[in-house]
C-alpha cells in the first residue's frame, strides 16, 4: 500500500504544480492590470507601486469621448445579439431538426468567416459597404459584427435543440398539443441554457470587435476597443490599465454566468457536424 499512497502524493504535487502555474498564467496579467489601474507612480524594481491613487479612474470615467464609447459598446453589442437571436435561432431548430439537401455545407458554411484573415475579409466587406452607402452608419457596425458572431449563434443553439430528446416532444403531442405550445414549452426552456450561451458569446464578440468597426464605422462610431487602442498610445500606462478593467469586467461576469448554464460536454457537441 505504500506505493500507492506514494504515488497519489506525487500524482497531488503535480497538479498542484500545474494548477498553480495555470493560476499565474491566468490571474497573473488580471492582477497586474488590478494594480497598475489604482497606481499613480510605480517604477521596477518595486513590487508595488510607490503611491496609490484613483486619478486615472476620475480621468478615464470623466472623457466625453470614453462615456460615449462605452454606452455605444452596449448599445451595438445589444442590437447585435437581439438580431442574431431572431435571425440564427430558427436556423438552428432548422438544423437540428429538419433533414434536407446539403445541410451539413450549410452548417458548415457558417465557419468561414472565421476561417481567413479578418482583415481581408473586413476590406472586401467595406468596398460593397461602400458602394452601398453602409460607410459610417450603425447599421453598417452592426452587419460587419454580425457577421463574426453567425458561427455562435447558430452552431451552439443547434446542439442545444439536439440534446432535446424527442421523446418529450411526442408525448407532449400524443396529449394534443400542437406543434407551436410543444416548441414553446418543451423544446425552447430545454435548449435555452444553450441558447443564453451563445448569446453570452455573441455579446462579448462584439464588445471587443475593432478591426471590423473601424474600417466601417470611423469616425462618428468608436467603440470601445477603438478608443483603448488611443489611450493606450497617447497617455501612460494606468490610464490604458483602468480602460482594459472596464472593457474586461463584463466578459469575466458573463462567462462565469455562462459557465453555470451548460456543460462543457454540451458546449463542444455544439462544433460537430452531424
Amino acid at each position: 500500500m505504500g506505493w500507492y499512497f506514494r504515488a497519489l502524493s506525487k500524482r497531488r504535487i503535480i497538479e498542484f504544480v500545474l494548477l498553480t502555474v495555470f493560476a499565474v498564467f491566468f490571474a497573473g496579467p488580471l492582477l497586474n492590470l488590478a494594480v497598475l489601474a489604482f497606481s499613480d507612480q510605480w517604477r521596477y524594481p518595486d513590487m508595488l507601486p510607490q503611491h496609490w491613487s484613483l486619478r486615472w479612474w476620475s480621468f478615464v470615467l470623466g472623457q466625453d469621448d470614453i462615456a460615449k464609447s462605452i454606452g455605444l459598446s452596449f448599445l451595438i453589442a445589444t442590437i447585435v445579439t437581439a438580431l442574431s437571436i431572431v435571425l440564427c435561432i430558427p436556423a438552428a431548430y432548422a438544423f437540428a431538426r429538419i433533414r434536407f439537401p446539403l445541410k451539413k455545407v450549410f452548417l458548415f458554411s457558417f465557419l468561414l468567416t472565421h476561417a481567413f484573415p479578418k482583415m481581408g475579409l473586413y476590406v472586401s466587406i467595406a468596398v460593397l459597404f461602400y458602394q452601398v452607402g453602409l460607410m459610417n452608419t450603425l447599421l453598417g457596425v452592426v452587419l460587419i459584427h454580425m457577421i463574426n458572431v453567425l458561427m455562435f449563434m447558430t452552431w451552439i443553439p443547434t446542439a442545444a435543440f439536439r440534446n432535446v430528446q424527442a421523446a418529450q416532444e411526442e408525448s407532449a403531442r400524443d396529449v394534443g398539443a400542437s406543434p407551436f405550445r410543444v416548441f414553446r414549452s418543451i423544446t425552447l426552456p430545454l435548449a435555452m441554457p444553450g441558447i443564453l450561451v451563445a448569446s453570452v458569446f455573441t455579446f462579448l464578440n462584439s464588445l471587443d470587435e475593432a478591426q471590423g468597426t473601424f474600417l466601417v464605422g470611423i469616425p462618428d462610431f468608436k467603440t470601445m476597443p477603438i478608443v483603448m487602442y488611443s489611450i493606450i498610445s497617447d497617455f501612460p500606462s494606468s490610464a490604458g490599465a483602468v480602460f482594459s478593467i472596464i472593457l474586461t469586467a463584463p466578459t469575466l461576469i458573463l462567462l462565469l454566468a455562462a459557465q453555470r448554464l451548460v456543460s462543457a460536454e454540451v458546449l463542444s457537441s455544439g462544433f460537430q457536424v452531424k
